[in-house]
């Protein structure tokens, strides 16, 4: 009898874990039909938000529940090709050429999380930059860098890279509740993002990995040795035709 019980009691446990498994891959399978489904919606029509700027939102709102994010949309023609040209110099120079992933710039990313023991590192093409903006958090860890690889092949399936960059530059955080190009031309030099000087472009460009320090750091000498190797760059980078 003994015997018995115990037999139906680990059935039940096994039922129990394989339930618990079923629910898990349906929530997943969820989630990813819809950012499938929400990138195909995004070919056509601009995202209206992202998650890192409803992140940024909430964090202002701790200390000013007033406060908002700027940003304001313009189309890619409205883009100084200075900045474009900065950006893929500075962030992924084969940007028009790769499938959304650069498994060189990955691995060199691993071996410097695996010496330092956790992740500092994710060797990120624009692409899989603005997977993360949209629907990820800034959180480091390998489940979400398999998150952010299969959204980046969600957008390269659906978008042409033209579309993606215009996405990218209306939607990068450039300071502490500053997105995209236009805000970013008009907080650090008064200007639209189409007047854009080739020294500017750079600069803003350099800022992008961590652009709330640089907003609060201006003076920074790697800030102004690094836009001047940025600045000899740009005239080779290429932009999606």
């Amino acid at each position: 009898m003994g015997h018995r019980h115990g037999a139906q009691a680990r059935w039940s446990v096994w039922r129990w874990c394989r339930y618990v498994v079923m629910v898990f891959a349906a929530a997943v399978l969820a989630t990813q039909c819809y950012y499938f489904l929400q990138i195909a919606w995004w070919t056509r029509f601009n995202p209206g938000s992202t998650a890192f700027m409803r992140a940024a939102q909430a964090r202002l709102h701790q200390t000013d529940p007033r406060a908002k994010i700027e940003r304001i949309w313009v189309p890619y023609d409205r883009i100084s090709h200075n900045l474009k040209r900065a950006i893929i110099a500075s962030e992924d120079a084969d940007f028009v050429n790769n499938n959304g992933f650069e498994i060189d710039a990955m691995l060199d990313a691993w071996e410097k999380n695996e010496k330092r023991g956790h992740i500092v590192a994710g060797g990120s093409t624009i692409t899989q930059q603005l997977a993360k903006n949209l629907f990820l958090s800034g959180e480091r860890s390998y489940i979400r860098k398999a998150e952010e690889l299969c959204i980046t092949w969600m957008l390269e399936f659906w978008m042409s890279k033209e579309r993606i960059f215009e996405i990218y530059l209306n939607s990068v955080e450039w300071g502490e509740g500053i997105f995209g190009a236009q805000a970013a031309a008009e907080h650090y030099y008064h200007v639209s993002a189409a007047q854009l000087s080739p020294w500017q472009a750079a600069r803003l460009a350099v800022m992008l990995p961590r652009p709330r320090y640089y907003d609060a750091h201006r003076n920074s000498a790697y800030l102004a040795r690094r836009t001047r190797i940025i600045a000899r760059r740009m005239g080779a980078a290429e932009l999606p035709p």
